[in-house]
């Protein structure tokens, strides 16, 4: 465990000192965001674009992260637990990437359909049976998304087949 705080502490601050618009905190064995970041970062959170916190066992994401980082452009959240995210990702104006693959989501998150700058949404492997198509259709930036090796219901895979203003992998 304090080898995993140590990890996370010394990433945060080569992301500071370095003045890096990128915060890794992949295999860290994160189960929640840890609060002391938000802390640490709060001079550099503007300047923060992209986040990754693939390959923990987070099982939410706060809003905070959301609230703190009003800059992020790419957010990879692969390889955890997540079932649902808050509320306050729709409110992210320059979310251009998501990856949410290899979670627990059974259910789309709906919010994600709200970020008019998103153009690519990855939800492979996890449990959802249905996909907003017409939403995601209504989305501006949107150019891919993967739903590959998700049990989709007949009535979203036949909507998928349709021709769409982005590309599909499912």
């Amino acid at each position: 465990m304090a080898e995993a705080v140590a990890n996370v502490a010394r990433r945060v601050n080569e992301t500071v000192e370095d003045g890096k618009d990128t915060l890794d905190l992949s295999n860290c064995k994160l189960i929640s965001f840890p609060d002391g970041v938000f802390k640490v970062l709060r001079s550099v959170s503007d300047n923060i674009r992209v986040i990754t916190l693939a390959d923990n066992e987070l099982k939410t994401v706060s809003s905070k992260v959301f609230s703190t980082f009003p800059q992020l452009r790419e957010l990879d959240l692969r390889g955890n637990v997540l079932t649902k995210l808050p509320d306050a990702v729709g409110g992210m104006e320059h979310l251009t990437c998501i990856n949410l693959a290899n979670n627990s989501f059974s259910i789309f998150p709906d919010k994600i359909t709200e970020i008019a700058s998103l153009e690519r949404i990855n939800l492979e492997g996890n449990s959802i049976t249905e996909i907003p198509v017409e939403k995601l259709s209504d989305m501006p930036a949107l150019k891919w998304l993967n739903v590959k090796s998700n049990p989709l219901d007949s009535n979203t895979q036949s909507a998928l087949q349709s021709p769409h203003n982005f590309e599909t992998e499912s």
